[in-house]
């Protein structure tokens, strides 16, 4: 197993169209994607480019999003995970797994297409952690 690239950091937030104009006004951001609902994990969500990697925005479809828990104790929204890219998913989850690694929930289907997992923060530093098949690998 190695370290991949960095994919993106997901902030969770309670607008998305709020956190879209931030980004625009404050930082500059010209490349925003636009907003779409992931149902099957309760999220709406929105891409913002950056030069080196992206802010995957996401704000919760209804009370039960794991997002409305997370904004319950932080209403304002912030820092969610931090996502790496791994070659192949299924090799990257059996390894994590033989480390000890708690993986929260099956493999599944992310916002970019590709296979994801979550590793529990207590395993990662106290960071939850997305792990994601690279679109490049992906079929």
């Amino acid at each position: 197993m190695k370290l991949g690239r960095l994919n993106h950091v997901g902030v969770a937030t309670p607008s998305i169209e709020r956190s879209v104009a931030l980004y625009r006004e404050r930082m500059g951001a010209e490349q925003v994607g636009e907003p779409f609902d992931l149902p099957a994990q309760g999220v709406r969500v929105c891409f913002v480019d950056a030069p080196n990697t992206q802010v995957e925005l996401i704000e919760p479809l209804g009370p039960d999003s794991p997002i409305a828990r997370f904004l319950e104790k932080n209403p304002e929204g912030g820092q969610h995970h931090l996502c790496f890219e791994v070659p192949d998913i299924a090799q990257a989850r059996a390894w994590f797994e033989g480390q000890g690694a708690r993986v929260l929930g099956d493999t599944r289907i992310g916002a970019h297409g590709t296979p994801i997992f979550f590793l529990h923060p207590k395993d990662m530093g106290g960071v939850l952690t997305e792990i994601m098949e690279s679109p490049k690998q992906a079929h």
